[in-house]
């Protein structure tokens, strides 16, 4: 055979690039790349690329709903349709509908897309660990953002002797066995009969009323847990965060998690140091804890290629790949809702401006 046709040969076995692809392969690249920030800590742009996302539908979502209670306080404005995503800030109301879920057989029609939100999230945290945490949830950016004004001012965060740090993160946990005791101790009737009631139909509107009219006493609490989260990274995630320590407890099974290969790490110690969690990521071949969060900080900063990875049940798992994932649960999660009808609630405008009328008269039920 001449020289050619092996040459010829070796080409025809070589896979083809489709041009097509091009353009996703090169946004995933870009995906992947690090960003330097103060010192040794990185992180991926495909993190910082979804919480922008997720910020901006944030702030969509309350525009939509700051105009929907609007117009429902007056007789003569036409009522634009309410946002159901604003039910993503209606946790312990998704938990509640969930149980209802199992044991009526049916979604309630009161609040479902929180039901839906919270499953959402939930099979986020069993595939992807807490990456709602760090990916997704607004209160995670703005405690992200004020850790670096930490490390702007003071030239770090601070942490908490690791006895009293301890004590502080059992905090979530007490706050979760809490609401999670006081839905379980309600019959299924009593259950029902809280969901459908006046105070559920609008705690909503009554949540988006407290933080848009805050009392000084609420101001001041808001002002401490932030000062906290400028000295104390995650203060708020990491010690009083109940949904965190749920999505925590299904994390503790997902098979994605943070390897760490001897042969190529060094002990620099700068996985520790980045970590908002403080987990010895170092000292670790796998890190399998609850307090991880999944943000991939750790694997950002190392600064010795192979010596950390993210990998999904033994497989290496790129951040853009990472980032699809968690897009991909939240549009299938969301969509099929649509398509079956349990995302958008059945309480007419009418009823809404009845109950705006009377909102003072809602109490919390005991």
């Amino acid at each position: 055979m001449s020289e050619t046709g092996v040459a010829d040969r070796s080409r025809s076995t070589t896979p083809a690039r489709l041009p097509a692809l091009e353009p996703l392969r090169a946004t995933a690249a870009l995906l992947d790349r690090r960003i330097p920030e103060h010192g040794v800590f990185r992180e991926f742009v495909a993190r910082r690329a979804v919480q922008g996302f997720f910020a901006l539908v944030c702030l969509v979502i309350g525009f939509q709903f700051a105009r929907f209670v609007d117009a429902i306080s007056r007789p003569d404005v036409p009522v634009p349709v309410r946002p159901p995503g604003a039910e993503a800030f209606l946790p312990i109301s998704g938990l509640m509908g969930l149980f209802d879920w199992v044991y009526q057989g049916a979604i309630n029609v009161i609040h479902p897309a929180a039901t839906i939100l919270l499953l959402i999230f939930l099979a986020m945290a069993f595939l992807l660990r807490k990456a709602f945490c760090s990916w997704v949830c607004p209160v995670g950016l703005i405690s992200d953002e004020l850790a670096r004004l930490g490390r702007f001012v003071f030239g770090r965060t601070f942490r908490p002797w690791w006895p009293i740090d301890f004590v502080l993160r059992g905090l979530k946990y007490l706050l979760l066995f809490f609401f999670v005791q006081a839905i379980v101790r309600m019959t299924p009737d009593a259950l029902s009969a809280w969901i459908y009631g006046n105070y559920n139909r609008v705690t909503d509107i009554k949540m988006y009323l407290f933080f848009a009219d805050l009392s000084w006493l609420a101001a001041t609490v808001l002002a401490a847990l932030a000062l906290g989260s400028v000295l104390i990274r995650g203060f708020w995630c990491r010690y009083l965060c109940p949904y965190g320590a749920l999505l925590g407890l299904f994390s503790w099974i997902s098979p994605t998690r943070i390897h760490r290969h001897d042969d190529a790490c060094t002990q620099c110690g700068y996985c520790d140091r980045v970590c908002p969690s403080r987990l010895p990521v170092s000292r670790k071949a796998v890190i399998r804890s609850v307090e991880c969060t999944g943000c991939l900080d750790c694997v950002a900063s190392c600064p010795h290629p192979g010596a950390l990875d993210v990998r999904f049940a033994g497989r290496p798992l790129r951040p853009a790949v990472f980032a699809a994932v968690l897009m991909a649960l939240f549009l299938v999660g969301w969509s099929g809702a649509r398509v079956f009808n349990v995302w958008h609630n059945e309480i007419p405008a009418a009823e809404y401006r009845w109950h705006m009328q009377r909102l003072d008269e809602y109490a919390h039920p005991r």
